[in-house]
């Protein structure tokens, strides 16, 4: 039987994991809009609970574990994909632990850190950004963000389950990083910064990056081995921390080919 209403009580849950942080964190699921996002999740072995497919968009040349299948209308789907593009699927996952001693690291490691994160959207850049250059880890000293907030999702175009995720205060990241010799790179203006292009990231390193509102906190430019800064030749001493952090981690990546 297809679903053919947004007042069912499925369908009103799903609107529920859209909005809500908290209903994702209470239920301990959230939702993937997508073809390809929805590929990726399962390539990274998140657990899939459910499918939402519209019959009249979805393809059916993807292979979908046995789990609960629900057929809904198109109006439907209009009403609950924030993209009418994407496939005509929607799954509901099970979230996975972002603990900082899951990570798994390796004996060279290059990672992002964001001391926290102002819009979902630019979480995502970062993500897709990590992805591209094959960073190890991407950690965020906020123990309260959502990784799994449809627009990270969206905007990171699934890259959210290829990269390796964690969160935690910052006490517990700059713990986590001294543990692991870890060189901590801080992108932080003071007499003794120096450019980004001076800096060896051939050895085990953090980027560390903050807001565009506030910069990096004192915190970590107290605790930092090196301090850095982008050269800016126009009229704005600043860029968007999704572009930073490519700048950054392509000069980093650069030096180790």
């Amino acid at each position: 039987m297809q679903i053919e209403s947004v007042q069912n009580p499925r369908i009103k849950n799903i609107i529920k994991l859209q909005e809500k942080s908290r209903e994702r964190k209470n239920q301990g699921v959230f939702m993937v809009e997508g073809i390809q996002e929805n590929e990726l999740a399962l390539k990274a072995g998140f657990e899939a609970v459910e499918f939402y497919i519209c019959p009249s968009i979805y393809p059916n040349e993807y292979p979908l574990p046995k789990v609960k299948q629900f057929e809904i209308s198109a109006t439907v789907f209009e009403k609950i994909a924030y993209r009418k593009t994407t496939g005509g699927i929607i799954g509901i996952y099970k979230t996975k632990s972002v603990a900082l001693h899951k990570l798994q690291l390796p004996e060279n490691a290059l990672i992002l850190v964001l001391e926290a994160v102002e819009k979902p959207g630019n979480l995502g850049a970062v993500l897709r950004t990590a992805d591209g250059a094959n960073v190890d880890a991407v950690i965020v000293c906020d123990e309260t963000v959502d990784f799994y907030n449809p627009n990270v999702i969206r905007s990171s175009v699934g890259t959210l389950f290829t990269n390796q995720i964690a969160s935690g205060s910052k006490e517990e990241v700059l713990h986590f990083l001294k543990n692991n010799n870890i060189q901590i790179v801080s992108t932080f203006l003071r007499d003794n910064t120096k450019s980004l292009y001076e800096v060896d990231f051939k050895s085990s390193s953090a980027i560390v990056l903050g807001t565009e509102a506030t910069g990096l906190s004192d915190f970590w430019a107290d605790e930092s081995d090196v301090l850095i800064k982008i050269p800016m030749l126009g009229f704005v001493d600043s860029l968007n921390v999704s572009n930073a952090a490519a700048i950054c981690v392509y000069e980093a990546v650069r030096q180790r080919l």
